[in-house]
Parts: C-alpha cells; sequence; structure tokens
C-alpha cells in the first residue's frame, strides 16, 4: 500500500492502474481491474489500482449520510484477491482537489506514479469540477505516453452495478441483491465493544459494533455468518438498529452467533448480511421480545444450516 504520489521509489512506479474509488469494489469495478490486469499483463508491469482517502464525497458532502461499503482494510483484502500487486491510497486533500483534469494526469498519474496504463469506468469524472471524462484521460494518455482503457457498462445498465445500486438495496433491506452486484455479501468489520450486556442475562448473548461510517442499513433482523480472527465463520442472527424496546443506542450491529460462547470483546468481527427477517420492532416488554427473538434465530438457522 503506497499512500503518497510524490517521491516514490521507482519501485513503487509503472503499474498499470485502475482508477477510481472502488467503494464495494463490486462487479462492475472488478470489470475496471481486469482491464488494467490486462494491460499489465501485455506490458509486464505490476497491477495497480489507484484510490483515494477519504473519499471525495465525505469532502465535497460533509452533511450527507454514512454512505461506505467498505472499511479500507477490507477494500485492500478485496483487491488482494483480484490478484491486485500494489494499492495507491492517495491523500485527497486541498492541493489533489484543486487540480485540474489535466494538472493530475500529468502530475499525479505521469510523473507521480509513472503509470504505464489507465483503465477507468464509463461515467468517471476527475479533476477540479469534475471536468475530466474517459474521453480526456485517453487525449491525455495519448499527450503523456501512457495507455488508456475504458471500461463499458456491464450488460449495458450502467446503474446495475454501481456502489449507489448496493446502497439502494441494502437502505432498502434487500441484502440478496446488493450481494448480486457485489460479488459477495455485503459485511460490516468492526471491534466488538462492551454494550449493557442485557443480552446475556436474557440468554442472546451479542457482539456489539458500531456502524461507524457504514451506509445504514434497514434497520431489522438478519440471518447472518460472521467471521472470527482465527478464520472461522458462524452463523447467527443480528439486529441492526437503534434497540427501541430497551432504550435507543447509537445504531449498531448487535450479532448472536449460534452456538457459541467465548470472549470476543475487543476483537474485529466481519459480519455478512445474508437474509433481511424483519424491520427493527419495539416490544411491551420483554417476553414478547425473547419470544420473537427465537423465532427468528429458528427462521435464521433454517436459512444459513438448511441440514438443522
Amino acid at each position: 500500500i503506497v499512500r503518497s504520489w510524490k517521491g516514490l521509489a521507482s519501485s513503487d512506479q509503472g503499474a498499470s492502474v485502475a482508477l477510481g474509488n472502488f467503494d464495494g469494489v463490486h462487479r462492475g469495478h472488478q470489470h475496471v481491474i481486469a482491464l488494467a490486469a490486462k494491460a499489465a499483463g501485455a506490458t509486464r508491469a505490476p497491477l495497480g489500482v489507484v484510490t483515494f482517502e477519504p473519499h471525495p464525497r465525505r469532502i465535497f458532502q460533509p452533511d450527507a449520510p454514512s454512505f461506505r461499503l467498505m472499511k479500507p482494510e477490507q477494500q485492500a483484502r478485496a483487491l488482494a484477491d483480484l490478484g491486485v500487486d500494489v494499492l495507491y491510497v492517495l491523500p485527497f486533500d486541498a492541493e489533489m482537489a484543486n487540480l485540474t483534469d489535466q494538472a493530475f494526469a500529468q502530475a499525479v498519474l505521469q510523473q507521480g506514479l509513472g503509470v504505464r496504463h489507465v483503465s477507468v469506468g464509463f461515467d468517471i469524472s476527475f479533476g477540479k469540477g469534475r471536468t475530466g471524462s474517459p474521453e480526456s484521460m485517453s487525449d491525455y494518455g495519448q499527450a503523456m505516453g501512457f495507455g488508456v482503457s475504458v471500461a463499458p457498462p456491464i450488460g449495458g445498465d450502467a446503474e446495475k452495478y454501481s456502489s449507489t445500486a448496493v446502497r439502494h438495496a441494502l437502505r432498502e433491506g434487500r441484502p440478496q441483491d446488493a450481494a448480486l452486484v457485489l460479488g459477495r455479501p455485503f459485511a460490516i468489520e468492526g471491534v466488538v465493544t462492551h454494550g449493557r450486556k442485557l443480552g446475556r442475562t436474557i440468554g442472546f448473548p451479542t457482539a456489539n459494533v458500531a456502524l461507524e461510517d457504514y451506509v445504514a442499513p434497514r434497520f431489522g433482523v438478519y440471518a447472518t455468518r460472521t467471521r472470527l480472527p482465527d478464520g472461522r465463520e458462524i452463523p447467527g442472527v443480528a439486529n441492526i438498529g437503534v434497540n427501541p424496546t430497551v432504550g435507543e443506542v447509537e445504531p449498531r450491529l448487535e450479532v448472536w452467533l449460534f452456538d457459541f460462547d467465548e470472549d470476543l470483546y475487543d476483537q474485529v468481527l466481519e459480519t455478512d448480511l445474508v437474509a433481511f427477517l424483519r424491520p427493527e420492532a419495539k416490544f411491551d416488554g420483554l417476553d414478547p421480545m425473547i419470544a420473537q427473538i427465537n423465532r427468528d434465530a429458528l427462521q435464521a438457522r433454517a436459512l444459513l444450516t438448511p441440514d438443522f
């Protein structure tokens, strides 16, 4: 992982890169990266991905609702799984934001990263005022000595494979549709924090993980699979929301891992949202809530472990 575009060693330059934010590393993103990989093979160059941190939307729309589909660590793992050799996480600061599209191509791509090839999506915009386009990138590449390839929309549908489509699906409680675009389930990763420990007292000990900057999925109950730091994957059922029955909290994931009784505090878990079971509800006391949780657990087990 390279976190600058200035003063790089020659060993960190000369890659064939895919350029974009790649939030989610969904199937559309994978097509852009595949074009960069094809050029990398043809030119015997390393395969790279150029992205930005913080996400430009966070700078230009600071009051927008949380929208991230991945933490940086998840993104890096997904890109490594695609064979990416080097991930350029460039600081999106005032200097970067004020580069014209031509200055970005020249100062960052040509001179800073010394790219051999750049692949972009059909809808990319770059440079101050988002004036850069796939066509202008092709022109700059021709003038500056690097190749350019442009990925068309997959299947001719611009909206089908997009981060926006994933966010819409999650906000509407359609995790299976989000997974179709991503090529994998949407997953929330975070450190297990101490809660009020009410779940343990009523027979449902949960691991609590803050949503932080993730897009907020529809509040409700989900069938889940959770990966532990040691690689084990445990089925479970989770509530995402504010827990209205016992006193509202900050939005968070509370996941009950089936047939599991180990201390997970301060460990990093990654939980896949497999299926939406029902909206979050406020119950008239603990007894009806416990009865519903038992029904949720049976439904989740049937989905996740068909032989149960």
